[in-house]
């Protein structure tokens, strides 16, 4: 064990024992939180390693069928618990909940890059992000307004918006923390009570928000984090008839299983998947700014993000400029320890993931492709950082039928490809079977918004990348998922429309000509 290691199995501990998952150094961790308690699994032990080093971090165990049944259990008693107080109560208690995070927001951060790799600075924002999707959604509890439908009968029709009861939400590991309060705030918000399970490479942040959250006063039960394998854990999820919707954010591979999971119980699902979102430069765009832009769309987490820009569409005439400009920006990015404040790209989080982001470079450069900068390992690391780094890697001369430019990577690769005009970039943006995103660059306010509402992407920008903001929804087309997270529409994934008919008539009209049964 290098230096490194040991340092950071000392700062997980620390970490641990500060949210009370565990007491003494090489204890198992609680990995669950059920019905208002830290519980340790009873399965499988599933070892995590530490993606900066590739060395041992630590242990925990699957948390399996029985402790799967004991959370759903829990949250559908909550969730009554919850829907018989006023939904300003409900707001209350929210905005209540998520200042326990107060003073706790270092160590969250920290947990996070730990187990995750992520630079600290980008954890530190994502501990806001919390805090802000919990007061946005807080607000939405006493506005959930139904509707009056002038209905053509003497009945007073109504509509309201009723919760489904206990949601199962799946959430991945390149942002466990962010994607927990992302789906957490609405389904509660909506009145549901919540079973979530984070990928088992990214456990513990979870449980900790979790575990404060209810300590700021959310009813015991409501909220419930279960730790383990997509195969035991995950499966007994989206197979348990206590679970009404599922919600799940990651591939499009494991959102298929999910999907027809919950399709066999005629349970519906909201799919949060992958992506290969195109940015357009046109040649009258201001360079700099796009520039900059493209680095923060496919470099940002190490690339690894659902809606990563990682095709750079460049009008032909500027194209050689761009890319030149592109991989020497990329080749000066300061790689390295999550836990150095001046790092701004950290490794990939798991040995499968590099294994497969550098197999995807290595069939590219046998089919032709050029890289301009990186595809290999970063020069300087610090000795002992032996764990899953890649180089910002920017590749041209690249086919669009290659695997490399219409698959998804989720890695920090970026592929450029050069365009004729307008519908030539909309054709080669549109050519992949994915629409989570896109973004389009140039000075010209028609072509923005011409070129903008061709692109089949959930989310677009003009002039800019990765905006994102618990407001506005957010979901994609094709295999980048379906249903919408965050913004009203992902409030109303939580919620089903009740109909309700009053009868008003001195005459009821339900009669229909039936007899009364008098005598």
């Amino acid at each position: 064990m290098n230096a490194l290691d040991t340092q950071a199995q000392q700062a997980l501990h620390r970490l641990l024992a500060q949210f009370g998952l565990s007491l003494e150094p090489g204890d198992t961790p609680c990995s669950n939180w059920i019905d208002g308690d830290l519980v340790a699994g009873r399965g499988d032990t599933i070892a995590l390693t530490n993606p900066a080093t590739g060395g041992d971090l630590v242990s925990y165990r699957d948390a399996g069928a029985d402790l799967l049944d004991r959370a759903v259990e829990a949250a559908s008693r909550a969730q009554v618990e919850w829907m018989a107080l006023t939904a300003s109560e409900r707001g209350r208690r929210m905005n209540a909940a998520v200042r326990r995070l107060e003073g706790h927001e270092e160590d969250l951060a920290q947990l996070e890059s730990v187990i995750a790799g992520k630079p600290i600075r980008d954890c530190r924002g994502e501990v806001g992000k919390v805090r802000e999707m919990f007061e946005y959604y807080a607000g939405w509890c006493d506005k959930q307004h139904g509707e009056v439908i002038p209905v053509p009968t003497s009945h007073l029709n109504y509509v309201r918006h009723v919760p489904f009861g206990v949601v199962g939400q799946i959430t991945p590991w390149n942002a466990p923390m962010f994607t927990c309060a992302w789906q957490l705030a609405p389904a509660i918000a909506a009145g549901n009570g919540v079973v979530l399970k984070p990928s088992e490479l990214t456990p513990f942040s979870s449980v900790a928000i979790a575990r404060l959250l209810e300590c700021g006063g959310l009813p015991k039960g409501l909220i419930n984090i279960v730790n383990g394998l997509g195969p035991t854990t995950g499966a007994a999820l989206t197979g348990h008839d206590g679970i009404s919707k599922l919600v799940f954010v990651g591939s499009p591979d494991s959102g298929r299983l999910i999907a027809e999971a919950g399709a066999r119980r005629l349970v519906p699902s909201v799919l949060e998947l992958g992506g290969k979102s195109a940015n357009i430069v046109f040649d009258d765009a201001r360079l700099d700014d796009a520039v900059a832009g493209a680095q923060a769309a496919i470099f940002a987490a190490a690339g690894q993000s659902c809606v990563a820009g990682s095709r750079l569409l460049v009008q032909r005439d500027i194209f050689d400029a761009v890319v030149e400009r592109v991989g020497r920006a990329a080749s000066r990015i300061a790689v390295g320890l999550p836990v150095d404040e001046a790092t701004r790209m950290g490794p990939l989080q798991n040995a499968r993931q590099y294994e497969r982001v550098t197999a995807m470079i290595e069939r590219a450069r046998a089919a032709g492709a050029r890289i301009v900068t990186g595809g290999q390992r970063p020069e300087g690391l610090p000795q002992g950082a032996d764990g899953y780094y890649l180089a910002p890697t920017v590749i041209a001369d690249v086919d669009a039928s290659m695997e490399i430019a219409c698959e998804e990577v989720f890695g920090p690769v970026l592929v450029a490809m050069p365009f004729d005009d307008e519908a030539d970039a909309v054709r080669l943006a549109n050519g992949t079977r994915f629409g989570l995103a896109g973004a389009v660059w140039t000075q010209d306010p028609a072509r923005a918004h011409r070129v903008a509402g061709q692109l089949r992407a959930g989310t677009v920008w003009i002039n800019s990348y990765k905006a994102i903001n618990v407001m506005s929804p957010f979901g994609g087309f094709r295999d980048s998922g379906f249903g919408r997270s965050s913004g009203l529409d992902g409030l109303r994934e939580y919620t089903v429309p009740q109909s309700v008919w009053v009868e008003t008539g001195v005459t009821a009209s339900v009669a229909m000509g039936y007899a009364s049964g008098e005598a």
